[in-house]
Order: C-alpha cells, then structure tokens, then sequence
C-alpha cells in the first residue's frame, strides 16, 4: 500500500453507523451506486489515518451494508468505529459519465438561478426515496432545496464552480407568513365579512 492519500482528493464512500453482532462486523451506510461494491475501490480512509482499512462485505441489511473490517475482531471495537467516515482517492474511482457527478464534486458550489441571481452554495445532496435533491445555504432563501434534475438544474460547471437553477414556480418565493413580515398571532380568529 502506498502513502496516505492528499486528504484534498479524497471522496466520501460511507459512514459506519455501528456494531452488528458480537465478532466485530459493522453496519455501513454506503454512498456507492451499488452499496455492495463498498470494498471495491481497495483501502478505506479516514482522512487523519496513516494507512488505509481493508473491509469485506458480508452482507447487507435494512439498506445498509455489513462488512468486516481488517484488525476489528469483537463488538466494542466495532462500536468505537461508530461515525468513522470512510474514504478513497479519487483516482481510485472511474470517471463519472456525461450528466454523472460525485456528491463531493457538487457540494460548494455556487448556485445561480437562470436569471443570475445568486441563490448560495451547494451545502449538501440528499437522496429521501424520490431522488436526489441539492440543499443550497448561504443565500437569500433559507432551506432552499431543489430537485437534481436536468430540469431544475439545466448546467452543472464543476470545474468553472457553479451551477444554474432554473427554479419552478414558487420555489423561491417566502412562505406566506413570512411575505406578510410576521406570522399571525395566537389569538387571531377567522376573518369576518362584515
């Protein structure tokens, strides 16, 4: 194995979220396209590690991976892994395709919508179940999140360090209590007509 990787290059895989079972094998939320290819790209990093962690994938389980890492062989030193980010450089990675980006390689940009207002930075992508959405902070709008899809996102320049929102309607505008300056009092009743 080589040195430790430029800490600059390397990309977010998955995240330990704890132990299973009493042999030392670990749950893995995994950030790969096929959550079972996790141990694929060769050694794991955590970015202040010396030397890289080989893992093995045993299974999975309530959509997360189960792996055995090299050198954890019972519960409690898998329960001390509990949060370690796991990492490759990216030159351990294929190249993304046309319209493919890493998650790493969105988060900071600038996002711009179509008519150039400056709408904040990519702060982090989400995948609920119904695809992924960017969530954009630092600007005018506060919990501004947008679909990731070629309609709401029509130009992603990674290497220019932006990307152009083309909002649909209603997404940039305040919720109605915040447009009005204040929400209404406790004690308001209905409106009458009279």
């Amino acid at each position: 194995m080589t040195g430790k990787p430029d800490p600059s290059e390397l990309v977010l895989l998955g995240v330990v979220t704890g132990a299973r079972g009493l042999k030392g094998e670990v749950r893995i939320k995994s950030f790969t396209a096929d959550p079972a290819d996790l141990a694929a790209y060769g050694p794991l990093w955590d970015v202040g590690a010396e030397t890289g962690r080989r893992l093995k994938v045993v299974g999975e389980a309530k959509g997360q991976v189960i792996a055995r890492i090299d050198g954890v062989g019972d519960r409690d030193a898998a329960e001390a892994l509990k949060g370690l980010e796991l990492h490759v450089p990216r030159s351990a990675l294929p190249a993304p395709e046309d319209d493919e980006f890493y998650h790493a390689d969105l988060v900071g940009l600038e996002a711009v919508s179509v008519a150039g207002e400056a709408l904040g930075r990519v702060s982090a992508v989400e995948d609920f179940g119904a695809g992924d959405v960017l969530e954009i902070t630092g600007g005018p709008y506060k919990g501004l999140v947008v679909p990731f899809t070629r309609a709401v996102v029509p130009e992603v320049d990674v290497a220019g360090g932006r990307l152009t929102v083309d909002p649909p309607p209603g997404l940039l505008e305040p919720p109605e209590e915040e447009a009005k300056g204040s929400a209404p009092a406790a004690n308001d009743g209905p409106a009458s007509t009279e």
